[in-house]
């Protein structure tokens, strides 16, 4: 029998339909996806489909949301993986939580069938956290939108949905609403993030933060900087992110701070956001950061520095770039 081995990017060879729903049906009892699954799940055809279909309902919800889960992680790191079949069956799956982690597995597809699907879920799924997904995943295609990389008229129904769902009921839909409109320009943007903060709802002033480092804008510069220092862990999380993707060096003797903090995420985040930031004191900072994980023999932080290091190199010597083109220019 052939070992698939999903550490193995070049590995080409694909497991046939009846071998990956034997493993598939076999994995259930201790709740264990096979790398033969892994491998013959990927891009799926219609004939294969109907196979798993017969078999899929027959797995217990709990097992069937593993799949998905798994295979969406798998996918963030393996780009020869293709689940869209999969995710796009899963989508009509009776478990809520399935559906959840199908919208998940959905990550990069930017067709627009899959848009439809998605406002639809957003609009009338009966789970509150399966439509919060929805409107979340919109939010890329907002974005691909913007950039002018899907058709502006066909997405505009997109956008219309997360504008519609910022007055929603339910706080969890309202906020990823938030986040996912912030990846336009539209007027109501600058508004409604303002509203957010000032929220008496904690969930709704954390996705402002979000929304804040997602519109590029430097406007909000001194409320990520006020949220960098909150004893709230959640705004510092997403205020260390915002940091980053606004680029603001204000925050770095801030983020000095936050890389000491004892939840890995929020030091794992502001790493990253020094990384993006940039320049000599950022560099200086996780430099001195990188010889501490060193000495702990942390190899998974030091492998988040490295990175860093090389985005604030590689951001230095653009900018450095950039800016003896520019004195040549005059």
């Amino acid at each position: 029998m052939t070992n698939y081995d999903l550490d193995d990017q070049s590995q080409t060879q694909r497991p046939d339909i009846e071998t990956t729903l034997n493993d598939l049906r076999d994995g259930e009892e201790n709740n264990h996806v096979a790398a033969t699954v892994f491998y013959g799940l990927s891009g799926l055809q219609a004939e294969e489909l109907s196979a798993l279909s017969a078999l899929w309902d027959s797995l217990s919800p709990d097992y069937r949301r593993h799949v998905v889960s798994e295979l969406a992680e798998a996918a963030e790191t393996n780009f020869d993986l293709d689940y869209d079949a999969l995710g796009q069956f899963a989508l009509n799956d009776d478990d809520e939580d399935v559906r959840e982690a199908a919208i998940e597995l959905l990550w990069e597809n930017n067709s627009l069938n899959v848009m439809e699907r998605l406002i639809h879920m957003a609009h009338n799924d009966t789970a509150t956290h399966v439509r919060a997904a929805a409107v979340s995943a919109l939010g890329s295609f907002i974005l691909w939108r913007e950039l002018e990389e899907l058709p502006i008229e066909e997405t505009i129904s997109a956008l219309d949905t997360a504008l519609e769902l910022l007055n929603d009921p339910e706080v969890d839909v309202r906020r990823r609403a938030l986040e996912a409109v912030a990846n336009s320009s539209h007027e109501i943007v600058a508004s409604a993030i303002e509203a957010a903060y000032k929220s008496d709802e904690h969930k709704m002033r954390v996705s402002a933060v979000f929304a804040m480092g997602r519109t590029a804008d430097e406007t909000w510069h001194d409320e990520v900087l006020a949220a960098l220092q909150s004893d709230d862990s959640e705004l510092r999380y997403e205020a260390a992110r915002a940091a980053g993707e606004l680029m603001l060096e204000d925050a770095i003797k801030y983020l000095r701070k936050v890389v000491l903090d004892d939840d890995r995420e929020i030091k794992e985040v502001a790493i990253w956001s020094l990384g993006e930031i940039g320049g000599a004191e950022a560099t200086k900072v996780l430099q001195r950061l990188l010889k501490d994980a060193e000495n702990s023999d942390d190899e998974a932080l030091i492998d988040a520095i490295e990175d860093a290091r090389g985005s604030s190199t590689l951001g230095s010597a653009s900018f450095y770039m950039l800016q003896h083109y520019d004195d040549d220019q005059k």
